[in-house]
């Protein structure tokens, strides 16, 4: 084969239009007739099923039971919390009719919105209003606590500039409400689903995360606290990958959800909430691919290993097509991190060698098997590892090979981790001075930076970091060390990451 990549745009000349294309090449998803959605297409949304699968296990260990809530929620919800409605209302999406009727004058044709509700119906953009409306039906005791429901499902928000899988209008996720009896309950419950969400994104994602709490002018409207995991792209931009929000009693206050406590006395019940979403798949690619396309963790791949079967001949073609399957069976009788190995054989006639080893490449498959007449008569493989150069391949023999492939898997994944690790640590810089931080963020290539802030003070730097783009990501959890605001000079506790962010 020549020497050449699967994907024409380069992550170095353009990071985006490399990360567009990447997505078309692996047929992960593509845009759809409205504006800001998108179609996740069959291998796209398995990465998707296997991310839920690994996650509601996890869920349902703490006891969290899957529910439904509507799509739609009426608008007076929403404005029975204050800082909720004033977060969320640019984004939001709203029915205000019921059907629709062909315009004046016109049997077919045109058609126009008929029937105004009585109150308009917002398309969720998340849901603690109506599972706070659910609760307060729900919780009379403190017996009936504490209460952990999770859904998967969609939500809507009216994004302006939309990339898919990170922002886009419509997009799938699971979202988790809590309610408890003691505060402390549900502080402990906030703190320890970031912790799940940062141990699942490093040990199956492969990408590590700076954990931290969001400083105030950044957390999620209405909530106390909220608590985040920050990860780094290769072009050296912050994505958040997820959130876990300790809300206090702000939403049982809109919400009436009141309990007895075991003194008879009425009080308010403490509630949190935390999500991820298939922004995830995008920190994937971000974080992983390279100018072949995608490469997904193995502990994540829809599928492992990839058969090519490669014969000049109809002479050759059955008894190579009868050892790829022999291979093929002998796999997936094989486990890998607890799971069946999956492997396929790539059958397709009407595609020549060198496109299916591409097309397997593109779209990630942690390994390629490529066996022909010399494999058939030797009883070896072929094997090609896509965290390597596509043009590496090692021979082994059938039984070495097998044995040896839960392993082959293993070090990828650990590879994968470890090379993110590196970035990530290696993108941090302290910074300890304002004009340090400025010259630091005029440089394009920058990552994250480190330095004290004084939260009481962020708004004073809202012109300076609009004029960088630049946000505070997160007060990282493992720093408490004392320091000196480099803005305002004032005393802080609290160490704050910066960057430019998805």
């Amino acid at each position: 084969m020549g020497q050449k990549s699967t994907i024409r745009t380069h992550r170095g000349d353009d990071f985006s239009g490399w990360y567009q294309e990447v997505i078309r090449a692996a047929e992960l998803a593509e845009p759809s007739p409205v504006r800001g959605c998108m179609v996740i297409r069959p291998y796209g949304y398995s990465i998707w099923e296997n991310i839920q699968l690994v996650l509601d296990a996890e869920f349902k260990k703490l006891g969290v039971q899957n529910a439904y809530f509507p799509l739609l929620i009426p608008l007076s919800f929403l404005e029975q919390e204050a800082k909720h409605v004033e977060g969320f209302a640019k984004e939001c999406a709203v029915v205000t009719h019921h059907r629709l009727e062909y315009a004046p004058g016109q049997e077919r044709g045109r058609l126009i919105p008929k029937g105004r509700l009585e109150e308009p119906l917002v398309i969720r953009p998340t849901s603690e209003t109506i599972v706070g409306w659910a609760l307060s039906r729900w919780v009379s005791s403190y017996r009936d606590l504490p209460i952990k429901i999770n859904q998967w499902t969609n939500v809507m928000r009216w994004e302006m500039r939309t990339r898919m899988f990170l922002r886009t209008s419509e997009f799938l996720w699971q979202e988790g409400h809590t309610a408890f009896a003691t505060e402390q309950e549900a502080r402990e419950d906030a703190s320890q689903m970031i912790a799940l969400y940062d141990s699942f994104l490093e040990h199956f994602l492969a990408i590590p995360a700076i954990v931290g709490e969001k400083t105030p002018g950044e957390r999620f409207p209405g909530a106390e606290s909220t608590y985040a995991i920050e990860t780094l792209m290769q072009d050296g931009k912050a994505l958040q990958a997820g959130t876990s929000h300790f809300l206090g009693t702000n939403f049982s206050k809109s919400s009436g959800i009141t309990f007895l406590d075991d003194k008879g006395r009425e009080q308010y019940a403490w509630t949190t909430s935390w999500g991820v979403s298939t922004r995830l798949i995008g920190a994937i690619i971000m974080s992983h691919g390279d100018d072949d396309g995608i490469i997904l963790p193995p502990r994540i791949a829809p599928l492992h290993v990839m058969i090519l079967p490669i014969f000049r001949d109809d002479n050759d073609r059955g008894c190579i097509l009868n050892f790829a399957t022999e291979i093929e069976r002998r796999i997936s009788s094989l486990s890998y991190n607890g799971k069946p190995i999956t492997a396929a054989v790539d059958r397709r006639e009407h595609l020549r060698g060198g496109d299916k080893f591409w097309q397997a490449v593109k779209k990630g498959i942690p390994l390629r098997v490529e066996v022909g007449v010399r494999e058939v008569d030797f009883k070896t493989v072929a094997l090609s590892r896509r965290d390597a150069s596509a043009r590496e391949r090692s021979t082994y023999s059938i039984e070495a090979f097998l044995e040896n492939l839960p392993n082959i898997l293993d070090e990828m994944q650990h590879n994968m981790l470890a090379r993110a690790r590196a970035r990530l640590e290696a993108s941090v810089q302290p910074v300890t001075s304002k004009e340090e931080f400025v010259a630091y963020f005029k440089d394009a290539a920058a990552g994250l930076a480190s330095c004290y802030l004084s939260v009481d003070n962020e708004g004073e730097i809202a012109d300076l970091l609009s004029e960088l783009k630049v946000s505070a990501r997160c007060m990282p959890l493992s720093e408490d060390g004392e320091g000196r605001c480099i803005f305002t000079g004032k005393a802080t506790g609290r160490k704050t990451i910066f960057g430019k962010a998805y």
